[in-house]
């Protein structure tokens, strides 16, 4: 496939065109336009012919007419290829005998006569002519009156050599008008385009490394676009820096219980005793395996991250949960706003509920309710998003709220459980700058989590 054209080249290519067309159809009036006004302004000259002949012209008292002597415009009087050529016919009205004259230039023409009238290019012999005829009554006496038909005529070689000359002319300033205009139109775009080809530079630059984010001093139009490119390297750095850390803590989380058991092999300890020192070791070690993949696990916050709807995959897990704590018989029921939507990775929303509502239904006697519902306010693209699970179960005393949300610590020892669960809920939320709430629930009286994320 053809590589793409630029988007300058495009712009280029696009105003070009525009260019051409808007130049083509700029001749083509001023063409006309020039045209027509030389062609009135030929009108107005022969017209002024007429009126030059028409007072120089007189008649005797018998109805002969007598010719000017001298015609307005020397031309008139050359016998040959002159390019104006005059006449006046004279015709008999009342008892005037009728005659004709004709300039020495219009010696052997054939003019037509009649009232008032322009007309042209006409052929004839010699070539075309632009001809001008106005008739006159003249009165001789009381009784007797004339017609006289004055008429006059230019080749039209003079206007179209005017003409020829205008559109060269035309066509030169139009064209050098149109490379210049060109030549400010590249400069111009390139200007225009000169942050994006910064953009693309920064990103250069983040990739070898030689800057962390893009330069904030961007026009408006591209502030959205780096806003979010920089929040995404915020993500992906924040990302890997989470999969290094992790890997960090469970090589040494790991080394304590490792250490005890070769400390009881090598103490020589046998029977029950060792057999017992190496499984709640490898409890221990079972323990702290899965939470660290837990934590891994979290995506955090997504610049390009999905709307995923909450109903869904709530039902997903609740009927998982109704599987294992069908001995109980809890019922958990959904207050789920349609718009309610959490914005970053399915795993993640996963985890999320399923920690919360395997806590709840853990403690629930009968009830169990996930409500969630869109926060209010910010001005971002992304609308905010609060969950809320509450069970009837005893509840959480407000002064071990902090203390049963750190990380391996149960509500109750007898509780069969990791303690890991709402750990594993803190490190989502701080992926995503949310919060968790615990307070008692003023609706069934047990336990009330609640989760925030802001809009953004």
């Amino acid at each position: 496939m053809a590589r793409p054209l630029s988007l300058q080249a495009r712009s280029l290519a696009a105003a070009s065109c525009v260019l051409a067309a808007f130049l083509g159809l700029a001749f083509f009036a001023l063409d006309r336009a020039f045209y027509e006004a030389a062609e009135s302004a030929l009108r107005d000259r022969l017209q002024g012919y007429i009126y030059a002949y028409l007072a120089a012209a007189d008649t005797t008292r018998s109805g002969l007419l007598i010719p000017p002597e001298v015609g307005p415009d020397p031309r008139f009087d050359r016998p040959v290829q002159s390019g104006l050529y005059a006449g006046i016919i004279c015709d008999k009205i009342v008892n005037i005998k009728g005659n004709q004259w004709r300039s020495p230039s219009a010696s052997d023409r054939e003019l037509p006569r009649g009232e008032v009238r322009f007309t042209g290019p006409i052929a004839t012999p010699v070539g075309e002519l632009f001809m001008l005829a106005q008739g006159v009554d003249w009165t001789i006496g009381v009784k007797n009156e004339l017609h006289l038909t004055f008429y006059v005529a230019e080749e039209v070689a003079g206007l179209r050599e005017q003409v020829d000359v205008y559109r060269r002319t035309l066509a030169i300033w139009l064209g050098g008008t149109g490379v210049v205009l060109l030549l400010l139109l590249v400069g111009v775009l390139r200007w225009s385009l000169a942050p994006l080809r910064k953009v693309v530079g920064d990103l250069a630059r983040v990739e070898r490394g030689s800057q962390d984010h893009l330069d904030s001093a961007y026009p408006v139009e591209l502030s959205g676009l780096t806003t979010s490119l920089n929040s995404f390297i915020d993500a992906e750095r924040d990302r890997l820096k989470r999969y290094r850390n992790t890997l960090s803590d469970l090589a040494h989380s790991l080394k304590t219980p490792l250490a005890v058991m070769r400390s009881q092999l090598e103490t020589g300890d046998e029977g029950e005793s060792l057999r017992w020192t190496v499984l709640e070791q490898v409890g221990r070690m079972d323990e702290i395996v899965a939470y660290q993949l837990s934590r891994a696990a979290t995506s955090g916050h997504q610049t390009f991250g999905n709307a995923l709807p909450i109903e869904p995959y709530a039902e997903e897990i609740v009927r998982s949960l109704e599987k294992v704590y069908a001995h109980k018989g809890v019922l958990c029921e959904f207050d789920i706003a349609p718009a309610a939507r959490f914005h970053g990775d399915q795993g993640d929303l996963l985890e999320l509920l399923g920690n919360l509502l395997e806590n709840a239904f853990k403690w629930a006697r009968r009830r169990v309710l996930l409500s969630a519902s869109v926060l209010p306010g910010g001005t971002g693209r992304r609308s905010g998003l609060e969950l809320v699970i509450e069970d009837d179960g005893p509840g959480v005393a407000e002064e071990n709220v902090e203390h049963l949300l750190q990380r391996g610590v149960r509500g109750d020892e007898r509780v069969q459980g990791h303690g890991i669960g709402l750990a594993i809920v803190q490190d989502i939320l701080r992926a995503y700058q949310g919060d968790v709430t615990a307070t008692r629930s003023e609706t069934l009286g047990g336990a009330r989590f609640v989760i925030r994320f802001v809009a953004r």
